[in-house]
């Protein structure tokens, strides 16, 4: 009985871990922008962490759209070793006026493409990053990404957030401008993993300089920096997966615990003899 009471304390145990471990985990792999805002006018530094979530296939291609409708004026990119990239600028559906120009044609689409014999191996992860100004004046702006894997897999990450802030199974990145973002636990995100965050970096205005390799209309905006650290959403549910497993260490001492002293012989009380007769009565 014993041994069978700390079994089942070792499988509930194992069951607490799992649990704890699985939601921060799963919520991770999703594409995000983390931090999810920017000011308008502003040049936004945006790192875009995209996570193989294939255990059998490496990622070799990603894109992503940039807004058509509250186009940004300028779009460089930072080189990635063993990657190439070129930022796509295109005429735009319709022009767009602002308070100093019309705009005709912007960038619409940065596109990554892994050399030959290279890939996001499963179980990893790669940051991208771009600089990306001015910010448009207005509520929200979508990112939508495409992951491409080695077997020809394509995985869109377009699905719009509602404002119940109910995630939906690929959501789409969001930048909130002048919105305000839907809270982490509506959301229903424990973390920020493919990643794709939005980090106000680079001062609006800067002087841009020209980026050798990209399509035409393509620069480089100054202060372009590297998001090295993980979220602090990533962070938060890494802390929750780790006293999940603390709760259930806690559990199996206790259960164990309980074991032992339901087994342990009962002291004979004052003058009791405990030698037992051959029927097995106390004599």
């Amino acid at each position: 009985m014993r041994k069978i009471t700390i079994s089942r304390a070792v499988v509930a145990l194992s069951a607490a871990a799992a649990l704890a471990l699985a939601a921060p985990l799963a919520a991770s792999a999703h594409v995000h922008v983390d931090p999810d805002t920017a000011t308008p006018g502003d040049y936004a530094t945006l790192t875009f962490r995209v996570p193989t979530e294939s255990a059998t296939a490496g990622t070799v291609k990603v894109e992503v759209d940039l807004p058509t409708d509250t186009p940004f004026g300028s779009v460089s990119y930072q080189p990635v070793p063993g990657w190439s990239a070129k930022v796509v600028t295109e005429a735009l559906p319709k022009p767009v006026k602002t308070a100093t120009a019309t705009i005709t044609e912007a960038p619409t689409k940065v596109i990554w493409t892994a050399d030959a014999g290279n890939q996001i191996a499963p179980s990893q992860f790669q940051q991208f990053t771009v600089s990306a100004g001015p910010v448009p004046d207005t509520g929200s702006i979508m990112l939508p990404a495409r992951q491409t894997y080695s077997d020809g897999t394509v995985v869109n990450w377009d699905q719009k957030t509602p404002s119940s802030g109910a995630e939906p199974e690929h959501p789409a990145p969001t930048l909130y401008i002048t919105d305000a973002p839907p809270a982490p636990e509506q959301a229903g995100t424990a973390g920020g993993v493919a990643t794709l965050r939005a980090t106000p970096g680079a001062q609006a205005g800067a002087a841009a300089s020209a980026t050798p390799g990209a399509t035409s209309g393509t620069t480089n905006a100054p202060g372009t920096n590297t998001a090295g650290a993980d979220s602090a959403a990533t962070d938060t549910a890494i802390g929750l997966g780790i006293a999940g497993l603390a709760l259930g260490a806690i559990a199996l001492v206790v259960a164990v615990f309980a074991a032992t002293r339901r087994r342990a012989p009962r002291p004979a009380g004052p003058g009791v003899d405990e030698t037992r007769s051959d029927s097995g009565q106390v004599r």
